[in-house]
This record gives C-alpha cells, sequence and structure tokens, in this order.
C-alpha cells in the first residue's frame, strides 16, 4: 500500500492540494486534508460542479456536516458507487478513503494525468501560484467602499483598481540583412538609447496594458499572415519574400492610381460650373498649407478666360476713379455698395447665361445622339432592302429560260452535294486523329492537374507536419527544461540504479506472489478432486456392501446385526465427515472476524466515537447560545 499511497499523494499535488513533505502514506490523512484533496479532484473532473465546494472546513459543527453531506452528494454525482457520507470525511476511515481517493484520481481528465506525470519546474510553479492568486481574488466579492471589511480593504481597494490604457511599445528586433553597417547602428540604438519597456509609457500602471496589446497585436499578425499564406500564398507557388514584395507593388500601384484619379480635375470645371474636389485633394491641399489665392494656377477654356479677362477688365474700370480726401466716407460705402449690386447682378446673369447654354447643349448632345441613332437604323434597314433587291432582280433575269436554268441548278446542287461528301470523307479522315490527339492531351492535362493538386495537398500536409513539428520540439524543449530544474532539485546522492533496483524488487515479489497464489489454487484444485473421487468411491463401496450384506441378513441373524452396525458406521462416518466441514466453515468464520477486528482497530473506532462524543458536546453547545440569542431577542 505503501507504493500507492505515494502515487495517490503524487496525483494530489498535481492538482493543488497542499500536502506536506512529511506526509507519506493515507493513513496520515485528517479531516481537513480529506476534504481539500477531495474537492480539488471534483473541480479537475467537473468545475461545475466543485465551482461550489469549500476546499476547507468551517469551525461550526453544523456547517461541518452540511458540507460533508453536499460533499457525499458531489462523489455519487460523478459515479461513486460505494458508501459514502458525511462520517467519512468527518470520522475517516483509511480503507474507504483509499477507495475514494482511487477513484477520484482514475476519474481526473487524460490531460491531468499526463500534466501530473510531468516534473513541476520553477516555471510552472510559479503559473500555477499566479493562477492560484488570481482565481482568489477573483473569487471574493465586490463591496462598496463603504461595505469593504479590513480583510477586503487590501484587494479591493481604489489603490488597485486601475483602467486598460495601452500605449505603443519599441521593441528589440534582431534582424539578419547584408549590410552590416545599419545592423551596427540598429544595435548601438538598441542598446544604449532605446529606453526599456516598462521605462518607455507615460505611466507605470499602463505597463502591463501596452505589453499585452503588443503581444495581441503581433499575435494577431501572425496568425492572418499563416491563414493568407496557407490559403494563397501557396497557390501562387512563390516564395514568402516573393509574395510579399508582390503584394506591397499592387499596393503601391493602386495608392498611385488612386492618387491620379483623385488629382485630374472634374470635367464641369469646363464650363466655368462649381468644382467638386474630392477628400484626397483637401487631404493634399491641408498637408501643403494654406496658398495665396493670387498663386494658384488653375487649368480652365478659352471661354473662362475670356470671362476671367472681361470681368477684371470691368472691375478695373469701376474701381479706376479712386476716392480722394475730400469725399465723405458715407459716399464710398454708398459707391462701393452699389458697385457690389451691380457686380452681384452681373455675376447672377453670367451665372444664368451659363446655366442656359448648358442645358441647351446638354439638349443638342441628346438630340444628336438620337439623330444618329435614328441614321444608323435607317442605314441598316436600307442594306437589308438592298439585299432583298438583288435578290428580286437575279430571279426575274432567270424567268425567261427556267427550264434551263432549273436543270443547271439541279447540277449544281447534284456538284455540290458531292461535293459535300467528298470533304466530310476527308474532314472524317483527318477528325479522327485530330480527336484522339485532343484526348491525349486532355488526358495528360488532367493528370498534370491531378499531380499538381496532389503536390499541392502534400505541400499543405507538409507545411501542417512542420508546424506539429515545431510546436512539438518547443514543447519538448520546455519539458527538457523543467527536467533538468527538476533533475538539479532532487538530491544528489540517490541515484537511479536504486529506484531501478527498488521497483524490478517489487516486480520480483508481484510475480512470487503471483507463483504462489497459482500453486495453492493447483493444490486446492487436486484436493477438491481427490475429496470428491473419494466421496465417490466412499459411496460406491457402502452401496456395494449394503447390498450384499443384505442379502445374507435374510438368512443369518448374526449377518443382520452386522448390517445394523454396517448402517451405524456409515452414519457415524457422514456425520464425522460434516463435524470436519463445519469446523473448517467455523476457522474461516473466525479469520474473517479476527480480519475485521483488525480493520475495525484500524479504522480508529474509538478515537472516532471520542471525536463523535466532543462533536455531539459543541453541537448542544451551539444550540444553547442560539437558544439563549433567541430568548435575548
Amino acid at each position: 500500500m505503501e507504493e500507492v499511497d505515494k502515487i495517490l499523494i503524487h496525483a494530489l499535488k498535481q492538482v493543488g492540494t497542499e500536502v506536506g513533505e512529511e506526509v507519506d502514506s493515507v493513513k496520515q490523512f485528517n479531516s481537513e486534508l480529506i476534504v481539500e484533496a477531495v474537492v480539488r479532484c471534483i473541480r479537475v473532473i467537473d468545475p461545475g460542479l466543485g465551482s461550489t465546494l469549500p476546499t476547507s472546513l468551517p469551525p461550526g459543527m453544523s456547517a461541518r456536516f452540511r458540507v460533508g453531506m453536499s460533499l457525499a452528494q458531489a462523489c455519487q454525482d460523478i459515479g461513486y458507487k460505494g458508501e459514502i457520507g458525511y462520517q467519512t470525511f468527518l470520522y475517516s476511515n483509511e480503507p474507504e478513503i483509499r477507495t475514494l481517493l482511487m477513484f477520484l484520481v482514475e476519474k481526473l481528465p487524460r490531460e491531468s494525468a499526463e500534466a501530473s506525470d510531468q516534473p513541476s519546474g520553477k516555471s510552472v510553479v510559479l503559473q500555477r501560484a499566479i493562477a492560484a492568486t488570481i482565481k482568489a481574488q477573483l473569487s471574493v466579492p465586490w463591496l462598496p467602499p463603504n461595505c469593504q471589511l479590513p480583510l477586503h480593504s487590501e484587494s479591493q481597494g481604489p489603490t488597485t483598481l486601475h483602467s486598460f490604457h495601452a500605449q505603443p511599445l519599441h521593441l528589440a528586433h534582431c534582424s539578419k540583412g547584408a549590410e552590416t553597417k545599419l545592423l551596427k547602428e540598429v544595435m548601438e540604438y538598441q542598446r544604449h538609447i532605446l529606453r526599456p519597456v516598462t521605462a518607455q509609457p507615460s505611466h507605470h500602471v499602463s505597463v502591463a496594458a501596452s505589453i499585452l496589446e503588443q503581444h495581441t497585436s503581433e499575435l494577431s499578425a501572425a496568425q492572418e499572415w499563416d491563414m493568407e499564406w496557407n490559403s494563397q500564398g501557396l497557390l501562387s507557388r512563390l516564395t514568402p519574400q516573393e509574395y510579399h514584395s508582390r503584394k506591397l507593388s499592387r499596393l503601391h500601384k493602386r495608392i498611385e492610381e488612386q492618387l491620379r484619379s483623385a488629382a485630374q480635375p472634374c470635367p464641369e470645371s469646363a464650363f466655368g460650373g462649381p468644382r467638386s474636389t474630392s477628400d484626397l485633394l483637401e487631404l493634399l491641399q491641408a498637408f501643403r498649407g494654406p496658398t495665396p489665392a493670387d498663386h494658384i494656377l488653375t487649368k480652365g477654356t478659352h471661354f473662362t478666360h475670356t470671362q476671367k479677362f472681361t470681368f477684371t477688365q470691368e472691375v478695373e474700370t469701376i474701381s479706376t476713379p479712386l476716392p480722394t480726401g475730400r469725399q465723405l466716407e458715407g459716399d464710398i460705402q454708398l459707391r462701393q455698395q452699389e458697385e457690389l449690386s451691380s457686380l452681384q447682378k452681373q455675376f447672377q446673369q453670367l451665372c444664368n447665361d451659363i446655366n442656359d447654354i448648358t442645358a441647351e447643349i446638354k439638349h443638342r448632345t441628346v438630340t444628336n445622339a438620337q439623330v444618329l441613332d435614328e441614321l444608323k437604323q435607317r442605314q441598316v434597314g436600307n442594306s437589308e432592302k438592298e439585299e432583298k433587291v438583288q435578290v428580286k432582280k437575279k430571279a426575274i433575269d432567270l424567268l425567261p429560260e427556267a427550264d434551263n436554268n432549273l436543270e443547271k441548278l439541279q447540277a449544281l446542287v447534284e456538284a455540290s452535294a458531292k461535293r459535300v461528301v467528298n470533304l466530310a470523307s476527308q474532314w472524317e479522315k483527318h477528325r479522327a486523329p485530330l480527336i484522339e490527339e485532343h484526348r491525349r492531351l486532355k488526358e495528360i492535362c488532367s493528370n498534370k492537374d491531378l499531380e499538381s493538386s496532389q503536390k499541392l495537398s502534400e505541400i499543405k500536409s507538409l507545411h501542417d507536419k512542420i508546424r506539429v513539428s515545431t510546436e512539438e520540439a518547443k514543447r519538448k524543449e520546455e519539458m527538457y527544461k523543467q527536467l533538468v530544474t527538476e533533475l538539479e532539485s532532487l538530491p544528489q546522492d540517490v541515484s537511479r540504479s536504486a529506484y531501478t533496483q527498488r521497483i524490478l524488487e517489487i516486480v520480483s515479489n508481484i510475480k512470487k506472489q503471483k507463483e504462489e497464489i497459482t500453486k495453492i489454487l493447483s493444490d486446492t484444485k487436486e484436493l477438491q478432486k481427490e475429496i470428491n473421487s473419494l466421496t465417490g468411491k466412499l459411496d460406491r463401496t457402502f452401496a456395494v456392501t449394503d447390498e450384499l450384506v443384505f442379502k445374507d441378513a435374510k438368512k443369518d441373524e448374526s449377518v443382520r446385526k452386522s448390517y445394523k452396525y454396517l448402517a451405524a458406521l456409515h452414519e457415524n462416518c457422514n456425520q464425522l465427515i460434516q463435524t470436519i466441514e463445519d469446523t473448517g466453515t467455523i476457522l474461516r468464520e473466525i479469520r474473517d472476524l479476527e480480519e475485521q477486528i483488525e480493520a475495525e482497530n484500524g479504522n480508529k473506532t474509538v478515537a472516532n466515537l471520542e471525536r463523535i462524543l466532543d462533536d455531539y458536546k459543541a453541537i448542544r453547545q451551539e444550540n444553547s447560545v442560539l437558544a439563549a440569542k433567541v430568548r435575548e431577542g
């Protein structure tokens, strides 16, 4: 049982149970440790069922009984068939606890079982400690600041609550390039100028959020690149560098096309109408900065330049009489308003004229298009009518000599038919090898397509295998590091041969025990066979003797007495055999009772009874305290 207990303790440690180093047997488990081990196992087997169970016993006895009943019900829910109740946890019994723990360890998921076989290195222990701390903080309910207890002030105080604010980080990337000088400069910058990651954010609180954001963005970019390469990159049959450069060149071409299309002027500006600028031009103009109106070079037609020239001349002629110092300020403002109103009227008149001209041009364009369509339709109709007239003219010319023409036409038809038949036979001669060649080429093409698809699928499978192998190599490398750390932490005075020798001794002992059990079973079978044969022989001998003696007993009185003695002897022998069998049964029952007594002594019955009495007294005391509180209330 020592090896079984060590295996159970190792598995319980892997699921998070805090088992002391001095505990090396299930016999040393107390109620607190049993409850914690069972709850940890149930949480791994069924998280929804185990999340509501506490990992420790409460101080009150009534609460302890409720926890024990809930644990017993949870074990029955996950499939435990043995007898279980609150007494299993509060008043522990070594065989029952061992059976229950063996059941729970066997019910653990395979991943947990595999994880239990792996050594626990420093990184794994640190990760588990972090996870346990986070779970403990998440299990504490949130309370307002006014309702917080001193116990919750540390984990729920305002100093530990911060908003998730991420800032861009500049990480040190080691890139391999052809220019060693540039690489040296980058390394010098990263070594002497680039600040550490923890010093780059403006606030120390934003370090964790910034690192998480940076890691998430890099991970998502890598996943998107893998998806795009597996879906489109492999089909292009290019290397990743060529595919990336081609994608970058396409993006540059699209940007150039968008810039060219956005930089072209709108066609409405040719008629002096309002010019519509794109958002891209406005954005470029905003980057250029404000430009004076006199320095902007606009492209226009001869009509716009004429209008601008006349408009500037009229403005110059109107604005030639400069006011003198003697004129009043009111006259100047009046003239300016009159000039402004006249210019507005002229501008409105010009706009109306432009709109009228534009509408007339559009109308003339539409009518011109309609006329052109009608002209095309009439030309098509005329050509069809001309063809019909030519056919009718030829038919009329042939009417005077109808018989001769019919004979000639029939001869032409027969010659055409023969020629068609000849051409068909020649085409068949050429058609058969062409069809065969077409089929052969088509089959070759299909085979090549099949081979290419197979190679593509093989390439994809190879990529998947490479990725899986890489992940497996990383996992094994981490496992190797953990094994190395575990080996370093183990005592060096114990050699591997000692463990191997111990395992071999255990195996040899098991084999010997198995051989002895097999020998005992074979001896028992032989004895049973011998007993059965002797019993049969005795029955047959008695039957023969009884028959012979019974025949002579009818004639001789002395033989009759011997027959009675024979019957009495047979009965006494049967009673003796039955007594021997009863004695063996009683001895077996005695051994069973002795084993039960030893088991009961191992179950700590007396200690459990004392604990039950103490718990009973504690419950009575709690009931008296509650009754006193009720009376006072």
